[in-house]
């Protein structure tokens, strides 16, 4: 990797699963700053205590609102990470819905709110465990495409949420202005799709159920943008 030093900036576990995963690929890791040539902060990122020297590449998620004056490596925009971070993000859900459900998800009424990457994966493991599945989307093509792929869908303007024992929002936009008190509400998104008291705020998943995978997931597309650079 050349003269590539990364000093790790962030304390969580998933930065040190993925500094422990780009050791094993000759990666140099440093404890000293001033002999880095990049730091490695959380993904989504947040800034840091400490003040971040000008010279140093910063690589994380989110980084729109590091200086201008800084090279960044925003694995958020890398179009690789995000979709198997989705898929991370999917499983963890699903063990989110098991622990706080009470019942089975085998014929449960779930509703996810949303196609896009997350939607996408979490419909699929829903599907595969026998959930009693309804996926709301605002476009007719993509109404089109899952009734192709089997799914039942609706519009987010039909959403009933007296039918659903549980609704998972993974679309960063409002969507319900209220939701049922009597089922499990999920909201994945960046920015919040549902309103009110009896919400269950997610974000973040991987980096906090199964840091293991999400810092060889963050190492991976670090590598991959390394080496990209390197053609």
């Amino acid at each position: 990797m050349g003269e590539i030093r990364i000093f790790p900036m962030d304390d969580s576990a998933a930065v040190a699963f993925a500094v422990r995963s780009l050791k094993k690929h000759c990666v140099e890791i440093t404890a000293k700053p001033e002999c880095a040539s990049h730091v490695l902060l959380g993904v989504p990122s947040k800034p840091p205590e400490r003040e971040i020297p000008s010279q140093l590449t910063i690589i994380g998620g989110n980084l729109d609102g590091f200086a201008d004056t800084y090279s960044k490596m925003d694995l958020l925009r890398d179009p690789q990470y995000l979709a198997e971070n989705a898929a991370l993000t999917a499983h963890c859900t699903l063990r989110l819905l098991g622990e706080n459900l009470g019942v089975t998800l085998q014929n449960c009424p779930v509703l996810v709110i949303g196609w896009g990457r997350i939607g996408k994966c979490l419909s699929a493991l829903l599907k595969a465990v026998g959930a009693d599945l309804t996926v709301a989307a605002r476009k007719a093509s993509d109404w089109g495409m899952l009734t192709a792929l089997g799914y039942r869908s609706i519009a987010v303007s039909q959403i009933d949420i007296d039918n659903y024992r549980a609704i998972v929002n993974t679309a960063p936009a409002p969507v319900l202005e209220k939701v049922s008190p009597g089922a499990l509400n999920i909201d994945l998104a960046s920015r919040p799709g549902l309103t009110g008291e009896n919400v269950l705020w997610a974000r973040g998943l991987p980096g906090k159920m199964v840091p293991e995978s999400s810092g060889a997931l963050i190492a991976k597309g670090i590598l991959r943008q390394l080496q990209e650079e390197a053609l």
